[in-house]
């Protein structure tokens, strides 16, 4: 029942090349920057990686992804990683575009056993139709594009097909968890951390905060520890490593007025 693994390294030494991974993080909010790390250390490649996006800056699988380690990505961002959009356009990676709550659920039902479930996002457009670029020539032209899917009605509405995502591993981050697994995630970063977690079939957390077994009260325990299998406690010093995207400040009023 002790899922506690000494050391970040330890906890993805088996992660081998090729292997399939859902990473939990919206932005810089919630990212598994540990693990990554060490998986960038121990200099595991071909990753086909499951993740609203593709890192920031310098920070979280953008690390992964600027050293060539991942050659497929299914998420629903690519935002302002300029590396990210000049690999997808110069055809050396392969990316998915999905419309975000359909990744959310996407992986959700992977992790809840459903194999797919039909939903009216994208019907009518090329998600549904197919057509959409999975992977550039390298020249401007589509070498590879998403497949049609099953479209079907119900009640008068039309719904396409989407299937439930399972991968070999997943990393995540929370704020708090226990021995046992049991996690608790910190404000934004509950965002895609427990959807990314049930979808994993062996999944690693990075906590900041280890608890003992009873000391998390269950009725706070946000994914329960069912759905991991492997558990890293941060150093004070990791855990507050937080890296801020976009720092946003204002001037300040000047006295006697109230600020617009």
């Amino acid at each position: 029942m002790d899922k506690v693994v000494a050391t970040a390294a330890e906890a993805v030494a088996d992660v081998p090349d090729g292997a399939s991974l859902a990473v939990g993080g919206f932005g810089l909010a919630g990212v598994p920057n540990v693990l990554i790390q060490a998986l960038y250390e121990r200099g595991t490649g071909g990753l086909s990686v499951v993740s609203n996006n593709c890192g920031a800056m310098d920070s979280g699988l953008a690390v992964l992804l600027a050293a060539g380690r991942i050659t497929r990505v299914t998420g629903s961002y690519i935002g302002a990683n300029k590396e990210f959009a000049r690999q997808y356009l110069a055809g050396e990676l392969e990316v998915e575009l999905i419309p975000q709550g359909t990744l959310a659920e996407r992986l959700r039902a992977g992790g809840a056993g459903i194999p797919a479930f039909y939903t009216p996002a994208g019907v009518g457009t090329q998600v549904a139709e197919g057509g959409l670029p999975w992977r550039y020539d390298g020249s401007g032209g589509v070498a590879l594009a998403s497949p049609p899917k099953e479209v079907r009605e119900f009640d008068g509405a039309q719904y396409v097909l989407e299937r439930g995502i399972r991968t070999d591993f997943a990393l995540v981050r929370a704020a708090r968890g226990d021995r046992h697994g049991n996690l608790v995630f910190g404000k934004s970063s509950r965002n895609f951390n427990p959807l990314a977690a049930m979808a994993g079939r062996i999944t690693v957390a990075e906590v900041e905060e280890l608890a003992e077994p009873g000391e998390i009260d269950p009725d706070a325990v946000h994914l329960p520890g069912i759905f991991v299998q492997r558990v890293v406690a941060l150093t004070p010093e990791q855990a507050a490593d937080k890296k801020i995207e976009r720092r946003t400040t204002s001037a300040p009023s000047a006295r006697g007025t109230v600020g617009s």
